[in-house]
């Protein structure tokens, strides 16, 4: 390896500090370097060779193609050397001087070498780094690429054991290092002869750390670059016996696209206030979000924690009220309405639809055995025994009907788990027959068919608002406008409940006596409160106790979460061109585009901007066609010449509520697979960090900077 410019006789050094950059691995960037530099010689080496040995220094760079701070300097993905002193490069047919120059001309040119080669001296001598501080960054740099190539991968780096004296074998981590250095890796060889370890538990975590570190701070520099963003925590996870809330971020990018990252897991441990004051204080403290960019949050809680996510909701408003509460894409809203409620019956059903989509996703003979149960129960309706099978096939507990899909099938469903745990024919193991046990005591509880049928029923109202609002730009721009409407049907419902409850009450008391089961009042009510079997009547009970709190729920959640500066935010999607021309009589709500006044440009010019992007968009040529979605109206190439409209259409790109495609929607799925794929042992929020953000960009030559700063004992000890 290069510890010097490779620029010929490029005078960087100690009297011109400069930071060295390694060749890029990109291959036609790499090309480009060498064509710049006019090294002729590496022309024929791998970009893989190039990057490993050889490095340019910054002098050859633009100020604007290095990114500098307190920690690191690094170049830009797309940095090209430009910048070359004339007399530094080599000279292409330089005349050979005849053997009849005279002697004083042969004199003079010898003396000319001569100063040549003393001032190539004096430079290779200048730019020469210590040695031993070059090899402890190689060094470092072999461990950090086999940690990065082990997150990326999500492979832990521990276990089955740290070292192989108990005859289970080494971790992983040392496993590859071992392959590394047999594959001559001479750095990591001459390190393991030293101490008989190339690295350390203790170093390890160190350097998980200090990866973690290095991708906040990209991330973060991301976003400020980005500015306005909204802020996305989901449901909590537990690791290693404590809870974490998994944060994101949405923002949109410099070229106008729609960017959701996963920040991270703040610890949730902690009461009300205090632990709403402490995330917040992480947030911008440790993490070094400016929250007053802020600009929509959106949370996904059930069960215990509801109160504290709420709590955290609040003081965020409080603090920065331009943070508008809005719905999380990612959940439905009717899913997402009935995982805030703290009630026994609600919260029975959606644990128990959890672990009916668990139960039969892991097993396709499962999955048969209920398809099988479908058609005993539908076998005069094909068509509707066949939609009903293929909702099944998918993850219907996230649909926008998934209770009115529970209620169809709850009778097979029953049949099916009844029939697993009976295991007359010896098939299943005891974890499932358990399992099947479990799944049928519920169902079989009149407390979660009664809660089923009222959240059926409360949720229909919602359900076509949900879809619309979660859909296309043009069904959300409709449901921005018809929510008055729902919350009118809804209060409807509310004063007309002892009517409602009874129909919802009879039809849950025949679909019980279908399935054989009694209808009671649970019996944790009975012991709390004393009453002896009779002594209350379920209709009451249910009325006072579920459907009353659901509607009143249902009326309350649609109202926060849908606030005015909300429904102004959504109806801003009056400005995607094709949704100008759908309604081109009406030109858009200015009124609307003003809560964002203080964050466009010119507000003074926005009348007459917003007049002329109308006119513009609402009469279409034959054979043009509009944008019809908020990605395709970013990538317009006139909107630059709107900076009002394009200022507002990227802060509705960071709306919560709003479905992102496929392509920007990744963190999400990627935070789940980690999630889902990794033993509760290996879990790790540090890794789950590096995992789900591979493509974010880091450098690992930055990395080791980071390192040694940190860890100064650490870097001199290697």
């Amino acid at each position: 390896m290069q510890n010097r410019c490779a620029v010929p006789n490029c005078t960087s050094g100690k009297s011109e500090p400069q930071p060295l950059f390694r060749f890029p691995y990109d291959q036609e960037r790499s090309k480009k370097w060498v064509e710049k530099c006019q090294r002729q010689d590496l022309a024929d080496k791998s970009p893989d060779q190039l990057y490993r040995y050889y490095r340019l220094c910054g002098k050859h760079f633009e100020t604007s193609s290095i990114l500098r701070d307190a920690q690191s300097t690094v170049l830009k993905d797309d940095a090209v050397p430009t910048i070359f002193d004339v007399h530094s490069q080599p000279q292409n047919g330089q005349v050979k001087r005849g053997k009849e120059a005279t002697k004083d001309d042969k004199t003079e040119s010898k003396g000319r070498k001569k100063i040549k080669k003393s001032q190539a001296e004096t430079a290779t001598e200048d730019v020469q780094a210590p040695p031993e501080e070059d090899g402890v960054k190689e060094y470092l740099r072999s461990l950090f690429e086999v940690l990065a190539l082990l997150g990326e991968q999500n492979i832990p780096p521990t276990g089955p054991a740290e070292n192989k004296q108990d005859g289970l074998g080494s971790s992983t981590f040392q496993a590859l290092l071992e392959y590394r250095m047999n594959s001559g890796d001479e750095v990591l060889k001459v390190k393991f002869d030293e101490n008989k370890e190339c690295c350390s538990s203790a170093q390890l975590n160190q350097m998980i750390e200090v990866f973690e570190k290095c991708i906040h701070s990209k991330l973060v520099e991301e976003v400020k670059q980005n500015g306005f963003f909204s802020l996305l925590t989901d449901d909590l996870v537990q690791i290693s016996g404590e809870w974490y809330l998994p944060v994101f971020l949405r923002y949109v990018d410099q070229a106008n696209c729609q960017q959701e990252r996963f920040f991270g897991l703040l610890s949730f441990e902690g009461d009300g206030e205090t632990l709403a004051e402490k995330l917040l204080s992480e947030l911008t403290d440790k993490w070094g979000l400016d929250m007053e960019q802020c600009r929509g949050q959106a949370h996904s809680c059930s069960g215990i924690h509801l109160s504290k996510i709420k709590t955290f909701a609040a003081k965020l408003i409080e603090k920065h009220p331009m943070a508008v509460l809005a719905l999380r894409s990612t959940h439905t809203l009717n899913v997402s309405l009935a995982n805030g409620m703290a009630l026994s019956g609600v919260q029975l059903v959606m644990s128990t639809l959890k672990k009916i989509q668990s139960f039969f996703s892991r097993s396709s003979v499962l999955q048969l055995e209920l398809e099988h149960a479908i058609s005993i129960f539908y076998a005069d309706k094909e068509e509707k025994a066949k939609e009903l099978k293929t909702t099944c096939q998918t993850n219907w507990i996230r649909r926008h009907d998934a209770f009115e899909v529970a209620v169809e099938i709850l009778e097979a469903l029953l049949l099916c788990v009844d029939s697993i745990h009976d295991n007359e024919d010896m098939r299943w193991n005891d974890q499932v027959t358990h399992n099947a046990l479990e799944i049928s005591k519920a169902l079989a509880d009149f407390e979660f068919i009664m809660a089923l049928v009222v959240l059926k029923n409360v949720t229909t109202l919602t359900r076509a608002f949900g879809e619309n609002v979660q859909g296309n730009s043009a069904d959300a721009y409709f449901a921005a406008t018809s929510l008055k409407a729902v919350l009118h049907s809804l209060q409807e419902v509310s004063d007309n409940i002892d009517v409602y409850n009874e129909f919802w009450n009879d039809e849950a008391v025949n679909l019980a006596a279908a399935m054989e089961i009694p209808v009671t009042v649970p019996r944790s009510f009975l012991r709390k409160h004393q009453s002896e079997p009779g002594a209350v009547q379920p209709e009451s009970y249910y009325k006072e106790h579920l459907s009353v709190p659901v509607v009143n729920h249902v009326i309350k959640e649609l109202s926060e979460l849908f606030c005015e500066d909300h429904l102004k935010a959504l109806r801003c999607l009056s400005l995607i061109p094709a949704v100008i021309e759908q309604h081109k009589s009406t030109e858009p709500e200015e009124e609307s585009i003003q809560v964002y006044k203080n964050d466009i440009p010119n507000a003074g010019t926005l009348s007459a901007e917003l007049h002329c992007w109308w006119v513009k968009y609402s009469k279409k040529g034959k054979g043009e066609t509009f944008p019809s979605n908020l990605q395709e109206t970013l990538q317009l190439a006139d909107v630059k010449f709107f900076p009002n409209m394009l200022a507002v259409l990227r802060l509705i790109g960071i709306l919560p509520t709003l479905a992102l495609e496929d392509s920007c929607d990744v963190a999400y799925k990627r935070f789940q697979m980690y999630m889902e794929n990794t033993p509760d042992r290996f879990k790790s929020k540090s890794l789950a960090l590096l995992n789900v953000n591979y493509d974010v960009g880091y450098d690992l030559d930055a990395v080791v900077e980071v390192y040694m700063k940190t860890y100064p004992d650490r870097a001199e000890a290697s």
